[in-house]
């Protein structure tokens, strides 16, 4: 019956869903309107808090004591004299020196001759006279040739050869030698030379062993990262989707909360990792309601206070499981929806309270 109603409740949910109703539904069958909706994924961003910097610490300069040995008084010197020694010595040489005297000799010559050729014998064609009987008109055809030679000439000369070259005969010239006495160096002048040691002190003076310095430390930058929820694909497109009837409802999530907690335990997370997620699943792109209540202990402020935060807490885990933050509307009722006759004033029983602490969903319109 609950179907039924439900179903002709969509079917005459205004004109302002009319344009949207799903083409051919089926009779006792359900439907949710999607939305797409827009698809977010998570950076994660690194904010730099405080950046890096440095810090600088000075070193203050150190000295020691040195021991230093000085010259108080320079090296010298000192200079002896030592005067020349000088001797005597007879030393010879030649007064006059000898030569030659010279005595010249003539060359003497005798008389000759020499025959000597002054043309050389000779041969040659001669043309004789012409022949008595010669016949020809020509004179010179009867001519004949004589090859002719001729003697040698000759002249002689009168001549002078040469009997004794000129010559010279030498006469040596004695020499003369005489002596004169010399004074001779025996040993030169010269200076002794003496040195007079440096003189020395030592004394003590305070030296820089390490001058002054900074260490430089670098202090390291202060980091957060920061989870933000960045647009992947924008939605928008509207579907209608067949969903089961019962899911339209509330459906109980039968979380245990522990006493003014909007904490989920490790048993409530199990709950809704079997219960609610497989639902989410099969249904992609549905918008599911999540409703918490309370009983009517308690203000109503804080009731109402109290049931939005275990909304939010089990919306919050959905997000860290995948799904999409645009799919989820948190609800906190607090103690405005009871389900029995436990309203304000009203004596009740543990139990019957506890029917009232309740947490639901259901799928609804996008």
């Amino acid at each position: 019956m609950k179907k039924f109603l439900f179903l002709a409740a969509v079917l005459a949910a205004s004109n302002f869903y009319a344009q949207d109703l799903p083409t051919n539904p089926e009779p006792g069958k359900c439907y949710v309107r999607c939305t797409t909706p827009d698809v977010y994924v998570n950076e994660t961003v690194t904010v730099t808090i405080k950046p890096a910097y440095k810090v600088l610490k000075t070193r203050p300069a150190t000295f020691k004591t040195v021991t230093e040995r000085v010259e108080v008084k320079a090296e010298s010197k000192k200079l002896t004299v030592i005067p020349a020694k000088w001797g005597t010595e007879a030393v010879s040489y030649v007064s006059k020196e000898g030569g030659n005297s010279l005595r010249i000799t003539p060359a003497s010559f005798g008389k000759s001759s020499e025959t000597i050729e002054v043309k050389p014998a000779y041969a040659q064609w001669e043309l004789g006279a012409a022949a008595p009987d010669c016949t020809s008109g020509n004179p010179d055809d009867c001519r004949y040739w004589c090859y002719k030679g001729y003697p040698a000439e000759f002249t002689t000369i009168q001549t002078t050869t040469l009997n004794s070259d000129a010559s010279v005969s030498k006469t040596p010239l004695k020499s003369s030698n005489a002596s004169y006495v010399k004074r001779v160096l025996l040993s030169p002048a010269k200076v002794k030379e003496e040195i007079i040691p440096a003189e020395y002190k030592e004394i003590k003076k305070t030296v820089l062993d390490k001058d002054a310095y900074t260490v430089e430390e670098t202090i390291p930058a202060v980091t957060k990262t920061y989870t933000k929820e960045v647009l992947k694909e924008k939605g928008g497109l509207t579907t209608w989707k067949e969903v089961e009837c019962a899911l339209v409802e509330y459906q109980a999530l039968p979380i245990n909360w522990n006493l003014n907690s909007a904490t989920l335990t490790s048993t409530a997370k199990n709950i809704i990792d079997t219960r609610l997620l497989p639902v989410l699943a099969k249904n992609p792109g549905v918008k599911v309601e999540l409703a918490s209540h309370t009983d009517v202990r308690g203000t109503a402020a804080s009731n109402k206070d109290l049931s939005e935060r275990r909304a939010k807490a089990v919306a919050a885990y959905l997000i860290t499981k995948g799904i999409n933050p645009s799919l989820l509307v948190a609800n906190g009722y607090g103690e405005t929806k009871t389900k029995n006759r436990c309203k304000e004033g009203v004596s009740c029983t543990e139990r019957e309270h506890a029917v009232n602490r309740r947490t639901e969903f259901r799928l609804i319109n996008n």
